[in-house]
């Protein structure tokens, strides 16, 4: 028997549908999916209005259904799940998703199934060319999280360390702010540092040598500002390796974490996920050290690493298939704009 889940999420700043097909014994398959983002709307604006991305929201996500059952050749009836992001997230834009997927469900009398925006990122290299296999390290970077977690298998989540103030995507999109970089800051940051050196400025490493597997951005944050209010004006050069070592530095502080995690479990495989996790500098440190160590890395495809539709009809397929989550049709719906992962 397979399940086809149409998933909706509507978390921040993209509203993303997509339709996922799991059948026992096979690899889960995207069928269609369709994803808006809002990041020429914000941009006036320096970072997310959340009113405005919640009506955003509510313009984008019946065309986007359409879209995406037509590109799979499916009707309706076809579908046996809706799945819609529970949360974290902004609370406005959370409820269009959850109100519209429930409704959508409620008119199907199908199930609708509510998933943790974060076990979508972790689940989501299940999609990829390359996918994991049950356990391995999980390296969760998107948005304000930056965690590690030791997984078992679907729902079965051990937090082994997290961020105490600013996560790894806050301080790319910070200091690019400071560099003066267009929102969203992380990428343009990361192709700024291309161009410079990446021992150009002594950034700190914050908790690199604690003994714990925590993460701290906010000294480095603060670390950027001064060098940045030193920056000659119009010295491109500069401002590039300010790029550069700001990359290094946080590159540097999750590689060793992420092999810290490694070490302590003992598990010889390791999961990148979310925005954070495309970062080719990030990618390529990563992909060396572990190799050495006999350590298989995953990562979801590029397309998948931000917000997206295919990874919450994934993670709700996923918890059907293992029966973790209940297929009962219920209508009635809450959202959870702060919801720590460990709790699912």
């Amino acid at each position: 028997m397979s399940w086809r889940v149409l998933g909706i999420e509507s978390s921040c700043d993209e509203t993303g549908v997509a339709v996922v097909e799991c059948s026992p014994g096979a690899p889960p398959r995207l069928l269609a999916q369709g994803l808006h983002s809002q990041i020429a709307m914000h941009q006036a604006y320096g970072g997310v209005v959340p009113e405005l991305a919640s009506r955003d929201h509510i313009r984008r996500v019946l065309p986007l259904t359409r879209q995406a059952l037509a590109e799979a050749g499916l009707a309706l009836a076809d579908l046996d799940a809706i799945a819609y992001t529970q949360g974290p997230g902004l609370a406005g834009a959370l409820l269009v998703g959850a109100g519209a997927a429930v409704a959508l469900a409620a008119s199907l009398g199908l199930p609708a199934l509510p998933v943790h925006h974060l076990e979508g990122h972790l689940l989501s290299p299940f999609l990829s060319a390359d996918p994991p296999e049950f356990p391995f390290v999980c390296l969760l970077v998107s948005g304000g999280h930056t965690q590690l977690m030791r997984v078992q298998g679907v729902s079965e989540y051990e937090l082994l360390g997290e961020t105490i103030d600013d996560a790894a995507g806050e301080a790319f999109d910070k200091s690019a702010k400071l560099l003066g970089l267009p929102y969203p800051g992380g990428p343009h940051l990361a192709r700024l540092a291309e161009q410079g050196r990446a021992d150009a400025f002594p950034l700190p490493r914050p908790l690199l040598h604690s003994g714990d597997l925590n993460f701290s951005f906010a000294g480095l944050k603060t670390a950027v500002l001064t060098q940045a209010r030193k920056l000659p004006a119009g010295d491109a050069q500069t401002q590039a390796n300010l790029a550069a070592s700001t990359q290094a530095a946080i590159v540097e502080v999750l590689v060793r974490k992420s092999l810290a995690a490694l070490k302590l479990t003992g598990l010889k495989r390791l999961v990148v996920a979310g925005g954070v996790g495309a970062n080719r500098r990030l990618r390529e440190q990563l992909n060396e050290a572990c190799q050495r160590r006999g350590v298989r890395v995953h990562y979801p495809e590029l397309a998948l690493c931000t917000d997206n539709g295919a990874m919450i009809a994934l993670a709700a397929a996923m918890r059907w298939q293992t029966q973790v989550a209940d297929a009962q049709p219920t209508y009635s719906f809450e959202v959870h704009p702060r919801w720590p992962l460990a709790m699912v």
